[in-house]
């Protein structure tokens, strides 16, 4: 029987691996100080970003090249990083899916930014934020990405029900604990694993409270806080 590995690598960087296939998001590694892997430890078959913020783009082109596979975003990030030495790009766009030889894969919407800041204090724009829906052997992955709360969230859940939904609660750039409860229960997903939380200071979070919160809420929601290094199975 085919498993769904989903191993949490720290901040909102996640690997989802098959027997025969694994997909990395928003590879945030060197300079995570809370990073379970290094950028040359992964062996993928494609890279997903989310956004263009330093902290989800991270050493996504150095995995992309050194793995021979595609990053995978909207059109204006998959072309920045085209230019700054990726090999390989499959643009998408809020909305879009495609199906890869791993499975689908299909952005939706974030609220959010999304720009690189480069050496010289330049700001280039690197599209809309996204939020990724993986269908991967049977099962719906889905990454947040940085965002708020909305209310088309329930529409995601509606239209693709979740096995294994990964939400951001460390509040100042993304929902905060209160917020991304909400997020649960729109979403309805199976299980619900927060990130982007402790990484550093100003988005200190407590995910204790948060599976307490679920809990008392949706008691049915599985809540899985995983250190990184840390996996869950479906």
């Amino acid at each position: 029987m085919v498993m769904v590995k989903a191993t949490f690598l720290g901040h909102a960087c996640v690997l989802v691996s098959t027997d025969t296939h694994s997909v990395v998001i928003d590879p945030f590694l060197t300079g995570n100080p809370k990073a379970a892997a290094k950028p040359e430890d992964l062996k993928v078959d494609a890279v997903i970003v989310t956004h263009g913020h330093g902290d989800h783009l991270g050493d996504a082109i150095e995995i992309a090249n050194r793995n021979n596979c595609p990053i995978i975003g909207v059109y204006e990030l998959v072309t920045y990083c085209q230019r700054k030495g990726a090999k390989q790009g499959h643009p998408l766009h809020i909305g879009g899916s495609y199906n890869f030889p791993f499975g689908r894969v299909k952005l939706v919407p974030a609220w959010h930014g999304s720009a690189f800041v480069e050496e010289d204090g330049s700001i280039v724009y690197t599209g809309n934020p996204a939020g990724v829906l993986l269908f991967i052997d049977g099962k719906t992955v889905y990454h947040a990405g940085d965002t708020g709360l909305f209310g088309d969230m329930k529409l995601i859940g509606d239209r693709h029900p979740i096995d294994l939904a990964f939400l951001p609660i460390g509040g100042n750039f993304t929902m905060d604990i209160d917020d991304a409860v909400e997020a649960t229960k729109l979403l309805r997903p199976k299980i619900v694993v927060p990130i982007h939380y402790g990484t550093f200071p100003v988005i200190e979070a407590d995910p204790k409270e948060f599976a307490q919160k679920v809990q008392q809420a949706m008691p049915e929601v599985s809540v899985k806080i995983l250190q990184p290094g840390e996996s869950v199975s479906l």
